[in-house]
């Protein structure tokens, strides 16, 4: 009698692993700049303006924001990756794919949001009329995260639909 065992590589499980950590972070990487550029803005409008620095924050909060993404991303891939021997290389590297897009689309997206968040805030001293347009340029930028994470979901979609039998199958006779 016959018995077929399926058995995939170890290194499935790595990758996959893989792009929960650089979904993490990258995106908290994007979310650290994103927060530190603005923020230092932020506290000077805050000593010339004590009540602008409230609306001042927007540029931190939305930097913030890219951190949960890379936080979604990451439990959403650890939580589809299999310990046991049926997870194949192939959903292992599209994880590590999904991980990427939504880790280093956050790092742009704080990038973003750092530069356009201390320019405005620095704006923002001199005039209460650059409020509005400082809100549009920051969601433009956010919304490059947004689109990471969006893919990352797709792409994890299309990971954990792929079958073990992607892996190698060994007949044991007894």
């Amino acid at each position: 009698m016959a018995t077929a065992f399926v058995q995939c590589s170890p290194l499935g499980g790595f990758f996959g692993m893989m792009g929960a950590t650089m979904a993490l972070g990258m995106a908290n990487l994007g979310a650290a700049y994103g927060t530190v550029k603005s923020g230092v803005a932020v506290a000077h409008l805050g000593m010339v303006h004590k009540g602008r620095s409230m609306r001042g924050m927007v540029p931190v909060v939305m930097a913030g924001i890219l951190g949960i993404y890379g936080l979604i991303i990451a439990v959403i891939i650890t939580n589809n990756v299999k310990t046991d021997k049926s997870y194949p290389v192939a959903a292992g590297l599209v994880h590590l794919g999904a991980g990427c897009a939504g880790g280093f689309a956050s790092l742009a997206a704080g990038y973003a949001i750092g530069i356009v968040g201390e320019a405005c805030a620095t704006a923002y001293q001199r005039t209460e009329t650059i409020f509005v347009a400082m809100i549009l340029m920051l969601i433009f930028a956010e919304a490059l995260g947004l689109y990471g994470l969006i893919i990352a979901l797709l792409m994890n979609g299309k990971a954990t639909s792929m079958s073990s039998s992607m892996c190698l199958t060994t007949l044991w006779t007894q």
